[in-house]
C-alpha cells in the first residue's frame, strides 16, 4: 500500500490579508458542521444529517508588541469577522497544495499575554464560523 508524508511548513498565513507567516508556529483549520438529529419512531440507531457549516481555525502565534506585529496587528481585529488564509506548502497552487480559506469567521478574542521566565511568549487566536473554501487556481 503506497503511502506519502506530508512536511508541514505552511508557506504563508494571512489574517484579515496581513501575512502573519513569520509570526506563526502552529495551524489547525478544522471544517465542521453542525450535527441534526433526524432519527424518527422505530429506527434502531440515532441518524444524523448535515446542518450549518461552523468551521474553527487556531493559530499559534509569538506575541509580539512591536509596530506592524502580532498583538498591533490583531487588537483591531477583536470582535469582527476577518478572512484566514493558509497556503500549505510552497509549492504551486494545484489540487495537491490549495490555498485555503475561512472567509466571514469570527475573532472573538484576543489573549493579550501569556509570559513565562525564559520562554518565548505564544498565543493562541482562535476563530470560529465562517465559510471553507479551498482554491486550486494557479
Amino acid at each position: 500500500m503506497a503511502t506519502s508524508t506530508y512536511l508541514s511548513n505552511p508557506a504563508s498565513v494571512k489574517v484579515g490579508g496581513v501575512d502573519l507567516t513569520d509570526q506563526c508556529t502552529a495551524a489547525v483549520m478544522t471544517v465542521v458542521f453542525d450535527t441534526l438529529e433526524e432519527t424518527t419512531f422505530g429506527s434502531l440507531a440515532r441518524t444524523y444529517v448535515k446542518g450549518l457549516e461552523n468551521n474553527t481555525c487556531t493559530l499559534t502565534l509569538f506575541n509580539s508588541y512591536a509596530s506592524a506585529e502580532t498583538y498591533v496587528t490583531l487588537l483591531g481585529l477583536v470582535g469582527t469577522q476577518v478572512t484566514v488564509e493558509i497556503k500549505p506548502s510552497n509549492a504551486a497552487i494545484s489540487a495537491t497544495n490549495p490555498v485555503l480559506t475561512l472567509t466571514s469567521t469570527f475573532m472573538p478574542n484576543l489573549p493579550v499575554a501569556n509570559m513565562s521566565l525564559g520562554e518565548l511568549s505564544t498565543v493562541d487566536i482562535e476563530f470560529t464560523g465562517g465559510t471553507f473554501s479551498q482554491d486550486v487556481t494557479p
